[in-house]
């Protein structure tokens, strides 16, 4: 008996052992492992629970972020692209393709003035379509220009096709000058040309404003342009390329009558302004010894010059940056490029690096044969189909047309004229295939 009670003893023992090591077994899996202790020094971080589940973003309020997994280092973007890139990548939204202009802010456009008066409209059309070709960032056209035009023009834009049109709005204004007599300001040089004076006072909500003459082609993103108002100081409210590089066969150091910017003075065909300081200003003059506002300014000062001045508005400009030559920013003569950078002999050392950024045909080379480099820019853009490839279609016809110009001063520098062009059209056929197409696409 006592043998038997002895092996129940041990039996029952056994089975309580087995009991407590099942028991045992079945917490460890409910409750995982401890982390290993830190050291003193580092704090103790003590990690929630796995959900059995990955929460997708935004699922569980207030859940703190999963660990990321180590992925291979992607390769860089090449520079200037990276910006470009980020904005569409925050652009878009699943299953819909967007540029990242459909989602910029009014405030991030550009604004782009033009005055357009007499036999102007194709000329202005042109301009506004090399304006669109190759920008980046959304534009604001503001248009002022003549009743008799005003239908045109708004019928003309908006042809475009809608992948450009999406890229720009644009509002047309009729000619307003809001002082002195509107005659005399309409027939100051060219028709219309001195309303370019009062864009600060007409277009009172815009900060910042970049005019050009209608005989502009911009060879290279507008926005390139826009990024030389970060370059001004506190006291720079404009900007403007010299007249001439060369001071003394320049014409103001030759034959103006009245005071001119520096020695050459400016040219105020491309012409970046900063209208939120220009209506803040007071500008010193010769006509009161304490300062005018730019509106106050205009009808006294041209009473006081208008037999001396030759060239309107702009010989009014050289005169207003004359007395405040601290409120004038000087860009380079490759943002403002003319027939005589180059007729007679080439004379602006920044195109000569870098290349034509905006070219200005004034004296009419666009339309008569003098200028025939000119003339093909001009042509290849105005007839270039919206939807063509850009190098097809443009960039090796107009190589064709420059082999026919080398007899000119300006054809024998053919490089200075296509060297810009060429990066912007490489860089719109890289947007497109990267990241339109998209790289894995690619063979």
């Amino acid at each position: 008996m006592k043998l038997r009670s002895k092996a129940a003893a041990l039996l029952l023992l056994a089975l309580a052992a087995l009991l407590l090591a099942l028991l045992s077994l079945r917490a460890g899996r409910a409750e995982p492992p401890a982390p290993p202790a830190r050291p003193a020094s580092a704090p103790q971080r003590h990690p929630a629970p796995a959900p059995d589940r990955l929460p997708g973003p935004g699922v569980f309020p207030g859940a703190r972020p999963r660990a990321r997994r180590r992925r291979p280092p992607r390769p860089r973007p090449r520079a200037g692209r990276r910006g470009a890139a980020s904005l569409e990548k925050l652009a878009r939204r699943p299953g819909e393709l967007r540029s990242f202009q459909d989602v910029l802010p009014p405030e991030l456009w550009i604004h782009l003035a033009v005055v357009a008066c007499g036999n102007r409209l194709e000329e202005t059309l042109v301009m506004l379509k090399s304006a669109i070709l190759f920008s980046h960032r959304k534009i604001q056209f503001h248009i002022f220009t003549e009743d008799s035009l005003k239908p045109e023009f708004d019928k003309q834009l908006r042809q475009w096709p809608d992948s450009y049109t999406k890229k720009f709005e644009h509002r047309i204004y009729p000619i307003t000058f809001s002082v002195g007599n509107p005659q005399e300001w309409k027939k100051l040089f060219k028709p219309c040309a001195a309303q370019r004076l009062f864009l600060p006072v007409i277009l009172k909500d815009v900060d910042s404003l970049l005019y050009v003459d209608t005989d502009v082609l911009f060879l290279r993103p507008v926005d390139d342009i826009w990024k030389l108002l970060r370059h001004f100081n506190a006291t720079q409210l404009a900007a403007m390329a010299p007249e001439h590089e060369i001071p003394k066969i320049g014409w103001y150091s030759r034959f103006a009558r009245h005071p001119f910017y520096g020695s050459a003075g400016v040219n105020s065909g491309v012409m970046l302004m900063n209208l939120t300081r220009i209506r803040s200003a007071q500008f010193k003059n010769s006509i009161i010894p304490t300062g005018l506002a730019w509106e106050d300014m205009l009808y006294p000062l041209y009473q006081k010059y208008k037999n001396a001045i030759t060239w309107g508005d702009q010989d009014l400009l050289n005169i207003i940056f004359y007395f405040n030559p601290e409120c004038l920013y000087v860009f380079p003569c490759q943002w403002n490029y003319r027939p005589d950078h180059c007729m007679y002999g080439s004379n602006c050392k920044e195109a000569e690096r870098e290349g034509v950024s905006v070219l200005h045909g004034n004296r009419g080379v666009y339309h008569d044969d003098k200028q025939p480099t000119f003339k093909a820019l001009y042509e290849a853009i105005r007839d270039f189909p919206f939807q063509d490839n850009l190098f097809q279609s443009m960039y090796y016809p107009l190589q064709l047309k420059f082999l026919e110009t080398v007899h000119t001063l300006c054809g024998r520098i053919p490089q200075v004229f296509l060297k810009q062009i060429e990066k912007t059209m490489k860089r719109a056929y890289e947007k497109h295939v990267i990241i339109q197409v998209g790289p894995n696409q690619m063979h």
